[in-house]
């Protein structure tokens, strides 16, 4: 594996060059997706994780494998079944009988970069064992709490509601998560290229790291001090308080999620080498972050007319 030369983070051009790094790196596997990629990298940088919500085979986890392959870090994957128990992904202690004590197993959430796939096939009881680890980056395990490595970034997908065999994510779980889009097909263009790329070669195996780890964890560290001014907050606010008075929104945009809106346009503003945040730059981002943590009524109706049947 290539050697990858560490870069100093020191400002926003620092931050700026891991996020272009990152991308040209991405958009090298992932052909006509650009706006996907940016969601997912401007996302990592603000401290957040993503759910795609699509069907199968359209190139969900091949961009949670770019990103991870672009990253010097450690990748895991957990595929979502009806039998999976919370300790298949947190970890468990195993006795050895010759030492007679228990040894700690550490599960698949600790890695820096984490695909749950299929994340709405496994019931609620195990859903909720990512619930610390995507909120606070730890996660308790027999009165032991244990820290998750920096950064810890998780790409989860889910297939749509219709399909036989999920289990609706619940609002705490959808809180959790900056970003909630899909992929949907690609054009007959990058269609085209994307199957002459994989008759001819393998572009996710040619994938070198790009940026270490700890640039990652850096980069995080400056976005956060990205300056916000008060009436950018009060324009926030004021978005998250038009969600919970709108007729047509049943559950409102929490304060969780006027928090990732701020966190993702300062991850916004930084790549593109700003240390503030304009109004334009939150403009951009109001639509995404706040899909995760509201619900429509149509969809509540439904949910009630399907319980009812």
């Amino acid at each position: 594996m290539e050697i990858v030369q560490s870069i100093r983070v020191e400002g926003m051009v620092e931050v700026r060059g891991v996020y272009e790094r990152l991308r040209e790196s991405v958009r090298k596997v992932l052909v006509g997706k650009d706006r996907i990629v940016d969601l997912c990298l401007i996302s990592l940088l603000a401290g957040g994780h993503v759910l795609l919500t699509d069907i199968p085979r359209v190139g969900k986890m091949t961009l949670a494998k770019a990103i991870s392959s672009s990253i010097s870090a450690d990748f895991s994957r957990i595929q979502f079944t009806p039998d999976l128990l919370p300790s298949d992904i947190t970890g468990t202690s195993i006795y050895d009988s010759r030492e007679a004590s228990f040894n700690w197993l550490p599960g698949p959430v600790f890695a820096p970069v984490l695909l749950a796939d299929e994340i709405n096939r496994a019931t609620p009881r195990t859903q909720s064992a990512l619930l610390e680890a995507m909120a606070e980056g730890q996660v308790t395990v027999e009165n032991e709490t244990r820290i998750l490595p920096d950064p810890f970034f998780v790409v989860a997908t889910q297939s749509p509601r219709q399909f036989h065999g999920t289990y609706p994510l619940s609002e705490g779980q959808l809180d959790r998560f900056t970003v909630a889009t899909t992929m949907g097909y690609p054009d007959r263009r990058a269609e085209l290229g994307i199957v002459r790329a994989q008759v001819e070669r393998r572009p996710l195996e040619e994938i070198e790291p790009v940026v270490e780890a700890r640039e990652v964890a850096l980069a995080r560290e400056m976005v956060r001090m990205v300056q916000v001014h008060e009436e950018v907050l009060g324009y926030a606010v004021a978005l998250a308080e038009a969600t919970r008075q709108h007729r047509a929104v049943s559950l409102g945009v929490s304060p969780r999620g006027t928090i990732a809106l701020i966190r993702a346009a300062q991850a916004r503003a930084a790549t593109q080498g700003r240390d503030f945040v304009g109004r334009k730059t939150s403009r951009s981002w109001r639509p995404t972050p706040c899909r995760t943590g509201s619900r429509c009524a149509a969809e509540s109706r439904r949910r009630r007319r399907r319980a009812w049947s």
